[in-house]
């Protein structure tokens, strides 16, 4: 008998869901899955700090200046929210993209990172908050596990958990754990940033001043800016502008405000600059995508 992959399990979940083309979030194991058919044109999307999984085909994911290809095999980790643009590049009726993003439990990784020494590498690393590389065997077989697990209620309580922190662990003592460990370790400057995009994005309709940004998490405005930008790919500004935008495309298309109140409420005190703006970015009116479904 062939054994079932990773790959083969989420094409199955996918099937037995009735999603042929589009995402599913998988309730009973708390994931997103993705499959398509063909080629996507440009989605804008904030991914929180997450570990994806690109199982067949292949996606651009772009933020500020910063453009990574993921291709099948590999997976990325993202550690801090970020407002990104991605497209699917390579996928067809016969060999669709699929994927998988599985939500990090931040908490679950500071209680498992003292017992995971980081690397003793000493090379110097690229503090960019999404990492890229080959699929560790490991953490997918422990992924198509978790999602065994997850089909019936008591090995989802008692199984699941377990599978969950393993997969948590082996990416604390993979590649990507030099990232989650910059991250997790509370005098870095990557858990710095971390604490000022989570400021923006609790006072979304507020203006930054950079000034108290940096003041706020200890550091310099100027070592602030170079070092926000470093670790996000964009500056503090562009950073709120892009989250609003997308906090107000949300509203768009869940609720029946007005278009100005959904402008002032994210925090533009013009509707004339929010639509500017908000054309320039996603290609459309805030009304015409008002008439839109949601963008899977």
């Amino acid at each position: 008998m062939t054994p079932e992959t990773l790959l083969n399990r989420v094409s199955s979940i996918l099937d037995h869901s009735g999603v042929q083309q589009g995402a599913l979030f998988h309730e009973g194991s708390g994931t997103h899955l993705l499959r398509h058919e063909a080629p996507t044109g440009q989605n804008a999307t904030v991914y929180r700090p997450l570990l994806c999984l690109i199982l067949q085909g292949a996606k651009d994911v772009a933020t500020g200046s910063k453009i990574l290809t993921v291709s099948a095999r590999q997976s990325l980790i993202v550690s801090h929210a970020l407002p990104v643009l991605s497209r699917i590049t390579q996928a067809t009726p016969e060999t669709p993209y699929i994927a998988l993003v599985f939500p990090l439990d931040l908490d679950l990784l500071r209680s498992l990172a003292p017992s995971v020494l980081p690397s003793s590498d000493s090379r110097p690393s690229d503090p960019f908050s999404i990492h890229l590389c080959d699929t560790d065997v490991e953490i997918e077989d422990a992924l198509r596990r978790y999602f065994g697990q997850c089909e019936t209620d008591a090995a989802r309580r008692l199984l699941a958990p377990i599978t969950a922190r393993e997969i948590h662990a082996r990416l604390l003592m993979g590649q990507h754990g030099e990232t989650l460990h910059r991250l997790l370790w509370h005098e870095s400057t990557a858990s710095r940033i971390f604490q000022a995009t989570r400021d923006i994005q609790t006072h979304l309709a507020k203006a930054i001043v950079v000034t108290d940004l940096a003041r706020g998490v200890g550091m310099s405005s100027s070592a602030f800016f170079e070092q926000f930008k470093s670790v996000t790919g964009t500056s503090p500004l562009q950073y709120q502008k892009d989250l609003r935008l997308l906090r107000a495309r949300d509203e768009l298309q869940t609720s029946s405000a007005k278009v100005s109140e959904i402008a002032f409420g994210v925090g533009y005190e013009s509707s004339a600059q929010f639509s500017r703006e908000y054309s320039r970015k996603f290609g459309r009116t805030p009304r015409q995508d008002r008439t839109l479904e949601p963008v899977a």
